[in-house]
């Protein structure tokens, strides 16, 4: 079969199981396409043919034995800011380009109970720090839609495998929208769990306090498969949250559309920067909606102005904490021929470490010095607590909160955007990480140039089910999320 890649999870999923085609032939597919796509996307870090084979015959065997999991057999890829056993762990970083894992994250581990199958890692902008995956060790990874374009970040190189048919699901990780972002530049849904929801442990660490991993895939109804491995509570992880866990396939078609309460914050819609495509797109969705029987509430989300500033105090005191243990002696990147142990510091982190990641810690660390402390980190993390009770406030009156994921569509690889633009970027998307609240990004057409546009629902604490049924009854109205990228067409 030549088209295995436009299959659903759950029809993969069942042509294992009927033995339409086993795992082997899926995953040699899927490797058949890295090899021949890949090098004009660079989604890819590291391809596992090897591993990715082995974990294929061992979930064929438990199939012909009957086994009932429900993705044994399917591949996927992981980002390259989960620790894997035995197989290089980077995290975008020159710092960690000799690192090989003695463990498995949860996430990892988690996956291979399941019987899922590891294609590879996938490129990422370097510590999760950038919208773009341009600050990546390993080059820039392009926009499946146009190569010109960069698919967002940081976790880009997921959402370019999925949108290049290069993996059916992937990994990510959204500390401030990481997830959300790309999904809505590449067309595909993503969702940023609850903070607590998915393990922590093994996951390289940026801002211990805002980072969860989540999935990233073509439909609600994918993600809600690899949100079934992914989520439950971890003794490994201190913030991890001993709470039921839901069957999110089961749940997809729980939340019926007629009756549900979407809030439109007026603050969003009138933000400067936000394009009039954009704007568009999302309120042409949210009209979708409004059909299917959701009512639309305007509401106030008074602490807009201060997401930007108060995230970009906390993330980097806590990415320059974080990342202290990059000192080139115990793993990882180390300077040659150090004068002394100061010398080693300053040049394996100077040498190891790229702009984006320099200049992120260089500002945590002011911000956490002697005498700046409680003027900027600890009023930063009163404000934090204000825009929580702001989103407390709104869900009082609504079940949902809509916005765009992004105030634009994917711009050029290479384009000179200072990063105080690049931070604005992210305005839609970081107060839900300060506030620790699930989200999620479905795509709703497309710009004038055929690039992706994303509509970002906002849920309250453990409503990752709601969300993924919301998009599901949009995605069974719509066909936007089965539309493909263009170097997937051309190699289809």
């Amino acid at each position: 079969m030549t088209d295995l890649h436009r299959l659903s999870v759950r029809e993969m999923a069942e042509g294992l199981k009927s033995a339409q085609f086993s795992s082997r032939e899926l995953t040699q597919h899927y490797l058949d396409r890295i090899a021949k796509i890949d090098q004009h996307v660079k989604s890819y870090v590291t391809v596992t043919p090897e591993h990715a084979l082995a974990q294929a015959d061992a979930a064929d065997g438990l199939l012909k034995s009957g086994m009932a999991g429900a993705l044994i057999g399917v591949p996927l890829a992981h980002k390259d800011i989960f620790c894997t056993q035995g197989i290089k762990t980077t995290a975008g970083s020159k710092i960690l380009d000799n690192f090989i894992s003695p463990y498995d994250a949860t996430v990892v581990s988690k996956a291979k109970a399941a019987g899922l199958v590891t294609l590879g890692k996938v490129n990422m902008d370097e510590f999760a720090m950038g919208s773009t995956s341009e600050s990546s060790y390993y080059g820039a990874t392009k926009n499946p839609w146009n190569l010109d374009c960069v698919p967002g970040g940081s976790s880009g190189g997921s959402a370019a495998a999925v949108a290049a048919d290069l993996t059916p699901i992937a990994t990510g990780t959204d500390t401030g929208g990481s997830i959300r972002q790309p999904a809505s530049f590449c067309g595909l849904t993503g969702l940023k769990p609850t903070y607590g929801r998915v393990s922590r442990f093994g996951m390289i660490a940026y801002a211990s306090s805002l980072d969860q991993g989540g999935p990233m895939a073509r439909s609600a109804e994918d993600c809600a498969y690899l949100m079934n491995v992914m989520a439950g509570h971890d003794q490994k992880d201190s913030t991890s949250v001993n709470k039921d866990v839901d069957d999110y396939v089961a749940d997809l078609n729980a939340t019926t559309v007629k009756g549900l309460r979407i809030g439109i914050p007026k603050q969003y819609f009138n933000v400067q920067g936000l394009d009039a495509d954009v704007k568009a797109r999302v309120e042409e969705s949210l009209k979708k909606l409004e059909e299917m029987g959701a009512t639309l509430v305007e509401i106030d989300l008074n602490m807009t102005d201060a997401y930007v500033p108060t995230y970009y105090l906390i993330a980097p005191a806590e990415a320059s904490s974080n990342l202290q243990r990059y000192d080139g002696v115990r793993y990882g990147y180390r300077a040659e021929n150090p004068k002394d142990i100061l010398d080693l510091y300053k040049r394996s982190r100077s040498e190891g470490f790229g702009a984006e990641v320099q200049r992120r810690i260089l500002i945590g660390t002011y911000a956490l010095s002697a005498g700046y402390y409680d003027a900027y980190y600890v009023k930063a993390q009163k404000v934090r607590r204000l825009i929580q009770q702001d989103f407390l406030k709104a869900f009082e009156s609504v079940d949902v909160i809509a916005a765009p994921s992004a105030p634009t569509t994917a711009y050029k690889i290479g384009a000179s955007l200072d990063p105080v633009e690049m931070y604005l970027g992210d305005i839609y998307t970081i107060a839900v990480n300060l506030a620790g609240l699930p989200a999620i990004n479905a795509p709703v057409g497309f710009d004038a140039n055929n690039l992706p546009v994303g509509l970002q629902l906002i849920g309250n604490y453990w409503s990752e089910s709601q969300l993924l049924s919301v998009v599901h009854q949009y995605q069974q109205a719509t066909d936007w999320h089965t539309k493909r990228a263009t170097i997937a067409e051309e190699n289809a």
